[in-house]
């Protein structure tokens, strides 16, 4: 068995330069997304969410993005998760998506706010039966003694609610209203592509090609 310094990978499949790469950040994270949901790649939509809390200790976790428009990146969890009031501290974070079949990553960072109640109310209605009544049944980060705790507010839950559960007041969306992007290709011998984004008090974006 190799030992894990001795685990190496060559990146081969691409490139990315200025000329492949559009002005608006927004329009190279569609193509790059919608890229690797066509290459089938496993959870396309998961990202890493890092957050801060009031120790100032970092924390990570793996989300899913529900959304995107020129407003900001778009997911939905527990308001009084970790991740939840570590926001409500500090209502900045980073997020990560790495696509490992296509060598590529994409960074973003900027300031968090809650997305309003209507589409939260949308897209809690659009979510399987089961994972309505898991967001009322689970108290997300806190301790339990053990899964049968779970299991049972699930099924009182379940016959609270019947089919049509209303969305916990603890739940809702998050959006990320992105002020820097980073886009990354790997290349070979460790001369990656990175091309980072910065917006601009004038709302446009500067981009710059950083070493790897």
């Amino acid at each position: 068995m190799q030992t894990l310094a001795d685990l190496r990978k060559d990146y081969t499949r691409a490139e990315l330069d200025e000329r492949q790469a559009d002005a608006d950040p927004f329009k190279l994270f569609e193509r790059w997304l919608s890229e690797a949901v066509q290459a089938q790649v496993p959870e396309p939509n998961a990202m890493t969410l890092a957050t801060v809390g009031e120790d100032g200790r970092p924390s990570t976790r793996v989300v899913l993005i529900k959304g995107f428009d020129a407003r900001g990146l778009v997911w939905y969890t527990n308001y009084a998760s970790r991740k939840g009031r570590e926001l409500a501290a500090h209502p900045f974070a980073a997020l990560q998506f790495h696509w490992v079949e296509l060598e590529r990553v994409v960074r973003i960072e900027g300031r968090v706010e809650r997305g309003n109640a209507d589409e939260s109310d949308a897209y809690f209605a659009s979510r399987p039966l089961v994972s309505r009544i898991g967001a009322w049944a689970s108290p997300q980060s806190e301790v339990i003694d053990s899964r049968d705790v779970l299991v049972k507010r699930a099924v009182e839950y379940g016959l609270k609610f019947g089919l049509n559960p209303p969305r916990p007041p603890h739940w809702g969306g998050y959006r990320l209203v992105p002020d820097a992007w980073e886009f990354w290709q790997g290349r070979r011998s460790r001369l990656h592509d990175r091309l980072a984004y910065r917006l601009q008090q004038h709302g446009t974006w500067q981009r710059q090609r950083l070493a790897p």
